[in-house]
């Protein structure tokens, strides 16, 4: 062997090395923001499954309130539709962000029907609307740090997929930029709030 096949050989070792390496790297990283997707993913059905108990302890005291709590029932439809698809594929994003417009719709309504709350103190005083709002408190807080941990999960995915020599290799491979979950405008970004007081 000559000293020219060498070097050859070695530098076709070493860019074979690094391109595993790149691909192993981006495959790690799509896994773990998956997973991450699969976190809010848990906490959205919980979310979504807290509704219709909320909606159904409430029609009797809300019987002027038809309208409020059809919003809900609607927007909690709509959200239920997106996460399936946003599950199915997380690296959708188009997906994604249909997800996060239709759980901020959700959020909307949710936060309109607490505001009507506010206004029966009777339904205040419920027992098991007081359960049902401690739960869904604690679910929001829940998804809250579930959407902070997968958006953290995408950024350290799109940082790795962008930069060089990655961003070379990165849509040969086929991985695509991730959509990050996050609201569009400042009503949607308010947190629901629950008070009992």
């Amino acid at each position: 062997m000559t000293l020219g096949t060498i070097i050859g050989l070695v530098v076709a070792g070493v860019l074979i090395f690094m391109i595993v390496n790149i691909y192993n790297s981006l495959v790690r990283l799509q896994n773990q923001f998956k997973n991450a997707f699969a976190q809010i993913d848990v906490q959205l059905k919980r979310r979504y499954d807290l509704v219709p108990n909320l909606v159904e302890t409430a029609k009797g005291y809300l019987k002027h309130e038809r309208e409020t709590l059809e919003a809900v029932i609607q927007a909690r439809t709509g959200a239920i539709t997106a996460e399936k698809k946003a599950a199915s594929d997380p690296t959708d994003a188009k997906a994604i962000k249909d997800l996060a417009k239709a759980d901020s719709q959700l959020s909307g309504s949710l936060g309109r029907l607490l505001a009507v709350f506010e206004q029966y103190p009777d339904l205040k005083a419920n027992e098991n609307m007081r359960q049902l709002m401690e739960e869904l408190s604690s679910t929001e807080n829940r998804i809250s740090f579930a959407r902070q941990h997968y958006n953290d999960s995408v950024m350290t995915y799109n940082t790795t997929r962008e930069v060089f020599p990655n961003v070379i290799f990165a849509g040969s491979f086929g991985f695509q930029p991730a959509e990050l979950f996050e609201v569009e405008s400042a009503e949607e970004r308010k947190n629901i709030q629950v008070s009992f007081s």
